[in-house]
């Protein structure tokens, strides 16, 4: 099966990161512009000092969602994010396991860069908890990768000490609540073998990321709370790669002598 998006040798088409955040975030854009609109009228019919706020709070909107999509077009079509160069080496035969909460842009892109790995992989969407209309526009524009298995957050479906590599790529963060996220990462390292991985990327809740997206930079996580997160699961060993300065990368390794 063919995602869209994608051409036959199974790369990402040109601006596809930035149109896709446009075609299934629409109305928060249609929003903004009536908002200015509106704004921008009422300021004038009152004139004077409100007339120059509008224009001021107008410039403002506009400037955070060109600024907000240009970011999005050098994480998404720009950077090596979706190249994939800088993932680990995986040796043949390995059992990999791509998670991911609905929408899945990067299965078939796993299933390219290793061929000869045995790739699970699970959809822990639940449309009564992940709710935003985004994800569901999502699902309707891009079909899952062949094989997929629906699990919920509770059950991954993954037998102990099973596991090589778990991918969880900009999905993990859909778990909004810190005891289910919590429970999550533990069944994935029950599923993991002795020294197993996890990759983990995700924006966070920082500097960069609030400069690059304002207000949407709350729907990350903070750092110290991922940290927290994989503590209380039972990772040891963690490590993090900036790919730009918007996305962090982390490596968490089961303990050889876990149980």
């Amino acid at each position: 099966m063919k995602h869209r998006g994608l051409n036959t040798a199974g790369h990402r088409s040109a601006f596809q990161g930035v149109a896709n955040i446009v075609r299934f975030n629409w109305h928060f854009y249609v929003l903004a512009v009536v908002g200015v609109a509106l704004g921008l009228l009422v300021a004038r019919w009152l004139g004077g000092y409100w007339y120059v706020t509008g224009i001021c709070v107008a410039i403002g909107v506009l400037a955070t969602t060109l600024i907000s999509l240009l970011v999005s077009w050098y994480v998404y079509d720009k950077s090596e994010l979706y190249r994939f160069e800088w993932l680990p080496n995986i040796s043949a035969g390995a059992k990999i396991v791509n998670i991911h909460a609905g929408f899945d842009e990067t299965s078939v892109l796993l299933a390219d860069k290793y061929p000869t790995a045995e790739l699970t992989v699970l959809d822990f969407y639940d449309p009564e908890l992940h709710t935003e209309v985004s994800i569901k526009r999502a699902r309707k524009m891009y079909p899952s990768y062949p094989g997929t298995i629906r699990i919920t957050t509770d059950d991954l479906l993954l037998e102990d000490d099973s596991v090589d590599v778990v991918f969880l790529l900009m999905a993990a963060h859909e778990i909004r609540d810190a005891e289910e996220r919590g429970h999550f990462f533990r069944r994935i390292h029950r599923g993991l073998k002795p020294g197993g991985r996890v990759v983990l990327t995700e924006h966070l809740r920082d500097g960069p990321n609030t400069l690059a997206y304002s207000f949407g930079v709350f729907h990350f996580l903070p750092y110290e709370e991922w940290h927290l997160t994989f503590s209380l699961a039972g990772f040891e060993e963690i490590s993090e790669e900036k790919i730009t300065p918007f996305l962090t990368t982390f490596t968490l390794i089961k303990d050889v002598d876990s149980p």
